[in-house]
């Protein structure tokens, strides 16, 4: 006989993985003044080092208070045209030095449990497993990211 549990939330794990995004944040951007933006690459493991296989990571401030900013994290590029590129919202609480997800592919309002099955199909974790799914995210691009630098010589003289 299986037993029905109920999903509880586990938050000493959400709130390692919330504090772990903020620092990773804080080292891929240094500044969360509104406006501020960073782009990079990352690659696919391929020998050709072709075009197809690099994605850009595109980070925005799209808002920012003395306590509080929000991101907007888009990548571009390596998916296939069916497939949707991953984009979130995440709200960084700078006094708490914490990083949580608030919207995933447009889906707004991400609560901490849901019942299942519901009218979304959202899981019982979505947010705990959106959350893991953006320090993976991070961690992948502070180990394999890459500046697009534009070299400038000067003529020596």
């Amino acid at each position: 006989m299986a037993l029905n549990r109920r999903y509880v939330p586990d938050l000493k794990k959400m709130a390692a993985a919330c504090e772990g995004n903020y620092i990773r944040l804080n080292k891929l951007m240094p500044d969360f003044e509104l406006g501020y933006e960073k782009s990079f690459f990352i690659s696919g493991d391929t020998p050709s080092e072709s075009p197809e296989y690099e994605a850009r990571i595109h980070l925005k401030v799209i808002e920012s208070f003395p306590y509080t900013s929000t991101i907007e994290v888009v990548q571009k590029g390596i998916c296939p045209d069916w497939i949707q590129p991953p984009c979130m919202i995440v709200r960084v609480y700078h006094d708490a030095r914490s990083a949580e997800v608030t919207s995933y592919q447009n889906q707004k309002r991400i609560h901490g449990k849901y019942q299942y099955p519901n009218p979304q199909m959202r899981m019982p974790d979505e947010k705990a497993q959106l959350n893991q799914f953006l320090a993976e995210w991070l961690t992948h691009c502070l180990k394999y990211g890459h500046a697009e630098v534009a070299l400038d010589f000067a003529p020596l003289r």
